[in-house]
């Protein structure tokens, strides 16, 4: 299928980091939220980061005008009726997930390709609120979505290769690199990555040692940009909680398991840098 409208529901940090990078590859975007508070906020976060990449010089003022013009806000599903694809950005809670798949199966033509962003969560499960579980796949972009070449496609068993190749090829006019993963717990990078915080979490809970010295080992011994205490951070306690909690109640594995210090930190208000504090201070 020709996909030339593009529906995303929500515009928060991810959902507005699609429509971004949909608009600025020459897509028509409908950008829904639930209100015109947030609708304006989204708006606003995709105005300044197409500014921003014209300070950066990696788009021309011309672009950036051409890709704003693409763009359409809405608080209405039914504003969706004209997308090819819908693509579901919502927070990482389930049942809110499996609602809007639902409305977006009342609202959308039965060819339309429904896809969630969803980072761990089973797709399956959104897919089996519509008539048409062919066509419902996974999107997972990464954050900031304008700028991380990677695109986690997640193919349950219901999907159809029609809708798996039409969705690889839209990824990958994105300019993503594209992987493909079934529909298991936390897919490729969450199953891997998860317990990896987990387990640096669990480090410095029992005094193994600091957290300078855990982030400066991974940094430079395993040349990552960045160590796990610090990326705890940046992604958010409060999310990583959230899908680890997700992940262990779907299949038991104790590396699944939060550890104590992560859930206190998390109900203190501790959640990185969105809060100003977590493992570090971002307050100062």
């Amino acid at each position: 299928m020709d996909i030339k409208t593009v529906g995303v529901v929500g515009c928060g940090l991810m959902g507005s980091g699609i429509v971004e990078v949909c608009a600025r590859n020459g897509y028509a975007v409908v950008a829904r939220e639930v209100n015109d508070d947030f609708l304006k906020k989204g708006l606003e976060r995709v105005q300044g980061s197409l500014a921003r990449a014209v300070e950066r010089k990696k788009l021309s003022a011309a672009e950036r005008d051409a890709a704003w013009a693409r763009i359409r806000g809405t608080t209405a599903m039914s504003d969706f009726v004209a997308c090819d694809l819908v693509i579901e950005a919502a927070i990482e809670n389930l049942e809110l997930k499996k609602q809007i798949f639902k409305e977006l199966d009342a609202v959308t033509r039965s060819e339309v390709i429904l896809a969630s962003n969803t980072s761990s969560l089973a797709v399956t499960e959104m897919a089996a609120m519509t008539r048409k579980p062919a066509k419902v796949i996974g999107l997972h972009f990464f954050n900031p979505v304008p700028v991380m070449p990677l695109l986690e496609m997640v193919r349950t068993f219901l999907t159809s290769e029609e809708t798996y190749q039409a969705a690889r090829k839209f990824g990958e006019g994105l300019g993503k690199q594209v992987i493909v993963s079934k529909d298991a717990p936390g897919f490729i990078v969450n199953a891997l990555l998860v317990p990896y915080l987990l387990d640096a979490v669990r480090m410095y809970e029992n005094g193994f040692a600091s957290k300078e010295d855990i982030d400066t080992g991974i940094k430079l011994g395993l040349n990552h940009p960045m160590g796990p205490l610090t990326l705890l951070d940046f992604v958010g306690l409060d999310t990583t909680l959230f899908i680890a909690d997700e992940m262990f109640r779907e299949v038991k594995d104790d590396r699944f398991a939060a550890p104590p210090l992560l859930r206190r930190m998390v109900a203190a208000g501790y959640n990185g840098r969105k809060s100003g504090k977590g493992f570090y201070d971002y307050a100062r």
